[in-house]
């Protein structure tokens, strides 16, 4: 099989789960799960294969995997589908095809090892670890199973289904069906405990906040294929339309026609990576079951939005000349580095173990955006892959930790215990080891531990960037956000696994089976190995024991290859510094604390996340309530139209009743109704007399009809 087609191929088997499970399986559980599994295994199978050969291909990024088919007429062309794989392509997809695999097997365990309390109640169903009797009054213990199990394989399908599309895509239209369809499922996922209201509220929210993203990306792809006459990536990104592009003004705050489409297509990602303004929709993400938070935090759903400006990158730096930063990028920039600060500084006041990873998320998006923005292509798409490998195994761990609580809570029978509640836990690296040292592996990563995780070398290369080219703002900003970064973390990490359990709940914790440790296991090996293949050649000690093959490699994507930075010892002593700080005193500051009275960060401002809910809620929901419960509703439908409608009742009932009475009745009925009944009866009655029966009386009247008759025709011919 040629690799073109097996490119088409890959995003098909979790297509045709969807449809087998929604149709077919649904009603079998194992079965639902299995056919799932086994399209995500088919999916990571063909990546791999596909992945293995682009490293074969000499200078991929000339010469990529590419194959297309006509789909839409435009008048004398099309607008073609296709596939794209090139070096950056190979990259994303290695990371897509193993954390979606991995996920999926992980939800297996998920959803069969008994879900939180909370989860089944909201079902009309006994929580997990609840005592209930059965018809014969024998009292049992409840260990619940997802009730929509079926349901779940089939949407996280179609979620995967999305993220192929989007990552194999070779145009903007397509990218954006895939972007669409990650949109639809994350309201369906997120939302996916539909008769909890928490989790109703958070999918609407999720869907229309981004939906304010996409309609700016709609007029971006819009404004594209106006201004090129294609949404191919290899037509767009030839010199010569980028150049033109380039020197087109827009009018509006000095931007090209690049700048303008780049920024248009880049809120979209503002969006879907919930960059500031347009964050707050992720953190509430939270209300969906732990497998959709790695899904939509980690491996594909913001991860898409950093991938469309990664693809859209030669776009955003067309009228760049390396030297100051253009407008597009200065915007790019800023709303990266303000988001991974103001990001940060949430995550250290929150309690909710997921709520901690959500935050964290919107940060390190941020660090990739302002890489982007500042021109760290390589970089961003290396902290991109790292990340997704990290952030979905501290995910997958938050919900092993979880499920090890309700253990606890089952214990217990203490259904009021928060199990996501982080000062509720406490010494679980006992009771939960396998979970403890792959979090720890993530969490250090997440921290920038130096050296032997992936984190710290895809982190310092933005760090190095943003010092090399003198960019001090974005460097700082980053700098800072990466402290608080590695004190949130070992705060989340003493408060859950370190000291002596807070709770009993935490006392009888117990480890998660094998399909949830064993992912786990998986996504920490790449969260320590993976950095290595990014390793800068003049790096002290370790530069040229591994070739920096990620920078060589990814960077063959663009025309001109970006040159690798000399090294320079600040930038790494500012990395050591705030990972090694922030780690230091996360410990320090919660190595003792006992309870959430104790808690140091007690900040309001912070712990209600700048009162940015309350502030959109007042701004926008109100309004808009008010708008259309009082403006349209009462104004518009019962006032205004309701009274056009009352106006045209009595007209037209006084309009019917002039016709009835000046037409209707004297000309209708009395001249053509009663008059011709009249006239009608008229002639039978006259005509009646001659009817007598009578043969004689007929034989006279028809001979003087004869006499007449005869009379008129001499008269008339022979006269």
């Amino acid at each position: 099989m040629t690799t073109e087609t097996l490119i088409w191929l890959i995003p098909l088997p979790p297509l045709l789960a969807f449809f087998l499970i929604v149709l077919f399986t649904n009603k079998n559980k194992a079965l639902s799960h299995s056919v799932g599994v086994g399209a995500a295994f088919l999916s990571w199978l063909g990546s791999m294969i596909v992945f293995v050969r682009a490293l074969g291909v000499e200078h991929l990024g000339e010469h990529p995997f590419a194959s297309s088919i006509n789909w839409l007429p435009t008048g004398d062309t099309w607008l073609k589908v296709g596939v794209l794989v090139d070096p950056t392509t190979a990259a994303v997809l290695f990371f897509v095809a193993w954390t979606i695999f991995m996920i999926f097997l992980y939800s297996v365990g998920y959803h069969n090892f008994g879900q939180p309390a909370g989860d089944h109640d909201h079902m009309g169903l006994p929580p997990h670890g609840a005592t209930v009797a059965d018809e014969h009054g024998h009292k049992h213990t409840v260990l619940s199973v997802e009730p929509m199990y079926s349901r779940f394989f089939a949407f996280i399908g179609l979620f995967a289904f999305g993220m192929y599309t989007l990552v194999l895509s070779d145009n903007l239209l397509t990218l954006f069906v895939g972007w669409e369809i990650m949109g639809l499922c994350s309201y369906l996922l997120i939302g996916f405990w539909y008769a909890k209201p928490s989790a109703r509220a958070a999918g609407v929210k999720a869907f229309m906040t981004t939906r304010i993203g996409d309609v700016f990306m709609l007029l971006g792809i819009a404004f594209l294929y106006s201004a090129t006459g294609t949404l191919s990536f290899r037509e767009i990104f030839t010199e010569e339309v980028l150049h033109t592009l380039a020197v087109i003004p827009t009018g509006v705050f000095g931007l090209s026609a690049a700048g303008m489409i780049a920024l248009l297509l880049f809120i979209g990602t503002v969006g879907k990576s919930a960059q500031w303004p347009l964050h707050v929709w992720l953190p509430d993400a939270m209300e969906g079951p732990t497998p959709v938070s790695a899904m939509i935090h980690a491996a594909t759903m913001v991860s898409a939005g950093v991938y469309a400006v990664i693809r859209m990158f030669p776009l955003l730096t067309a009228d760049f000349h390396g030297h100051e930063l253009t407008t597009a990028m200065s915007v790019v920039a800023f709303i990266g580095a303000f988001t991974a600060i103001f990001a940060a500084t949430i995550a250290v006041a929150q309690n909710d173990i997921k709520r901690v990873l959500a935050y964290s998320t919107i940060s390190q998006l941020g660090f990739m955006i302002a890489a982007l923005g500042i021109g760290a292509y390589v970089a961003a798409v290396f902290h991109l892959i790292t990340h997704a490998f990290f952030k979905a195994l501290l995910f997958l761990g938050s919900g092993s930790v979880i499920h090890g609580m309700e253990h606890g809570v089952l214990h217990t029978g203490n259904h009021h215990v928060d199990p996501q509640d982080m000062f509720n836990m406490g010494g679980l690296r006992k009771k939960m080891p396998i979970t403890f040292w792959t979090f720890l592996i993530g969490g250090f990563a997440l921290s920038g531990f130096p050296i032997i995780t992936a984190g710290f070398w895809s982190k310092d290369e933005i760090l190095a960037d943003a010092f090399g080219h003198g960019h001090w703002v974005v460097f700082i900003t980053l700098a800072v956000a990466a402290f608080l970064t590695a004190f949130y973390t070992m705060r989340q990490i003493t408060l859950t696994f370190l000291g002596e359990p807070r709770t009993k709940e935490a006392e009888h914790a117990h480890e998660t089976p094998w399909t949830m440790t064993t992912p786990l296991m998986v996504l920490a090996f790449f969260a320590v190995t993976y950095g290595w293949v990014g390793i800068p050649e003049h790096f002290p000690l370790f530069g040229g024991i591994f070739p920096n093959w990620f920078h060589e490699f990814v960077g063959g994507t663009l025309a001109e290859h970006p040159e690798a930075l000399e090294f320079s010892i600040w930038p790494l002593l500012t990395s050591l510094g705030v990972a090694l700080g922030g780690l230091f005193f996360g410990w320090l500051a919660y190595r003792n604390v006992q309870s959430v009275e104790q808690d140091k960060l007690q900040i309001p401002l912070l712990k209600n996340k700048y009162y940015f809910d309350e502030a959109y809620d007042f701004l926008f929901i109100k309004p808009v309530t008010w708008f259309s419960e009082v403006f349209v509703s009462r104004w518009m439908d019962k006032g205004f139209i309701d009274g056009i409608l009352h106006i045209f009742g009595p007209t037209t009932g006084g309009i019917g009743s002039a016709i009835r009475n000046y037409f209707d009745v004297p000309v209708v009925n009395r001249f053509f109704g009663d008059g011709s009944a009249d006239v009608t009866y008229w002639i039978g009655k006259n005509l009646r007399p001659i009817q007598t029966g009578r043969i004689q009386q007929y034989l006279l009247l028809s001979m003087a009809v004869l006499f007449v008759v005869g009379g008129l025709v001499y008269f008339l011919l022979l006269a």
